[in-house]
């Protein structure tokens, strides 16, 4: 039996709604153009930071 810890992939937060306003940020999952295309050459802890932030992108627009 193998004891090895099970590890998982985050999941790409992408909807399938691209569209980069002007700062090259995607108004469907809110990555950059940078995190978009870096998504699979990264660590989860990088992919983990793209999701931060994703969520401080998403509370800016909201306070608009």
């Amino acid at each position: 039996m193998d004891n090895e810890p099970v590890r998982t992939r985050t999941v790409s937060p992408c909807v399938r709604n691209c569209c980069l306003n002007e700062n090259d940020i995607c108004l469907g999952c809110f990555r950059s153009l940078a995190e978009i295309t870096q998504w699979a050459l990264v660590t989860e802890e990088e992919r983990q930071g793209f999701l931060r932030n994703i969520e401080i992108r998403k509370l800016q627009l909201r306070d608009k």
